[in-house]
């Protein structure tokens, strides 16, 4: 079947392509086959792309979606209360049932704000019930997603048991990928991260990990010869630019999540020093319990914030970080991250008719500073169109949200924390 996206503002993200101010494009198969002003095909399903801005789904590459429940809740918690709260007081609670909620709930509404791709950082660490409750519920979001599982926080316990169980369960084919969130030295010493990271490299796994500025995190993998271009960093407040320059030269990557970064005390986020040291940075949104779930909120705080140290960044590198630069971190960007002919079809299609952005007259200035999820139309993952006029189809939210709500009732009265806004973890 080929479905025809007609008369929309394109923005490809691919220098090949380019923008177009009015433009055409062709799906079939699940793929992006052609891009241009005006494409004629009488076989094709037309979906009217006027008024709209069409574009790749944005890509998170860091969140860590089992806490979905407990969403807005941390809004005032400091990063010590959060670790408090999330890791020590309810996730020994958590059955699987409650992490197949919160991970199916979560991924859906990242979903509707245009979020095609997630790599879904579980740290949940309970065994392998949870793991594959976790796995359930991303193959069950029509989305294209990774799967990244990690130790509990902070701990010594190994999780490569489970790393080659589920490896043996997803290949690198489908929509549900998979990698492996790494503990690192801080936790398990320097010997250690090297043997996880070999058996990675045995199992074709990408890697993510947690860091910050304490002992020189970067510079002491370095010196172990443990970078590479296969694992994406998170947060990293507080690195050296030196540091940096080693990330660069080694083709890592790098996962700024301005919003939990600055309202934790992280530190201002990484991304006109990344730039500087030649390296691109992705956007992610971390947790929901402290912060907003979509991408424009991100991209927004992320702006913001550089533009208030140095007037650095424009629209454009805000959009990249979220798009391409992301699915590059994610190993996906031969399938997704830009509109590209032979690229699978992840695209999203934002209002421009909307009131909260009207009149569009620079597409790119609009997304970062004015976008919401509200403008997000239209959805298509591999193709398949998951969205339409502004909901997803197919889907019965209420069932589910009716489940986390018990859920997250049943975690609550376990732990024995209050759910009227008065909960301060005690750090």
């Amino acid at each position: 079947m080929k479905t025809l996206l007609s008369g929309g503002i394109v923005i490809s993200l691919d220098p090949a392509v380019g923008d177009l101010d009015r433009g055409d494009v062709l799906i079939e198969g699940g793929r992006i086959t052609e891009v241009a002003e005006r494409i004629d095909d009488p076989d094709a399903e037309v979906i009217n792309a006027s008024d709209r801005i069409v574009m790749p789904g944005f890509i998170d590459n860091h969140r860590h979606n089992w806490q979905t429940a407990f969403r807005g809740m941390g809004a005032d918690w400091t990063f010590a209360q959060w670790a408090k709260a999330m890791h020590e007081t309810v996730k020994p609670h958590y059955t699987p049932e409650d992490v197949h909620a919160a991970t199916l709930l979560g991924r859906l509404e990242a979903l509707h704000s245009g979020i095609t791709t997630m790599l879904d950082w579980y740290h949940v660490a309970q065994g392998p019930e949870h793991e594959d409750a976790a796995i359930g519920a991303l193959q069950e979001a029509p989305a294209r997603s990774v799967f990244c599982l990690g130790a509990g926080w902070a701990t010594p316990v190994s999780v490569e048991a489970g790393i080659r169980r589920v490896r043996n369960t997803l290949d690198d084919d489908g929509l549900l990928t998979m990698a492996w969130g790494l503990r690192g030295a801080d936790d398990t010493g320097i010997d250690i991260l090297a043997q996880e990271l070999k058996t990675a490299d045995e199992l074709g796994l990408r890697t993510s990990l947690h860091t910050g500025g304490d002992h020189r995190p970067v510079a002491a993998m370095h010196e172990a010869g443990l970078l590479r271009d296969t694992t994406t960093f998170v947060h990293g407040n507080g690195i050296g630019d030196d540091e940096l320059r080693m990330l660069a030269d080694a083709g890592s990557h790098l996962s700024v999540s301005p919003d939990v970064e600055l309202k934790m005390g992280f530190g201002a986020p990484l991304t006109g020093r990344a730039l500087a040291a030649g390296l691109r940075p992705t956007l992610s949104i971390d947790v929901v319990p402290s912060v907003g779930g979509d991408m424009f909120s991100t991209m927004r705080t992320a702006f913001s914030a550089q533009r208030g140290l140095d007037g650095g960044l424009r629209a454009r590198d805000l959009v990249h970080f979220a798009t391409i630069d992301a699915a590059r971190s994610c190993g996906l960007e031969s399938r997704t991250g830009s509109i590209t002919p032979g690229k699978d079809a992840d695209i999203i299609l934002l209002r421009t008719d909307d009131v909260t952005v009207f009149p569009v007259t620079d597409p790119l200035g609009t997304i970062v500073t004015a976008g919401h999820p509200g403008i997000v139309d239209t959805v298509l993952v591999a193709g398949r169109i998951v969205k339409r006029d502004g909901a997803l189809i197919d889907i019965d939210l209420t069932p589910l949200q009716n489940r986390l709500l018990a859920s997250r009732d049943r975690v609550a009265a376990a732990a024995g924390v209050a759910l009227d806004g008065t909960w301060r973890p005690k750090a």
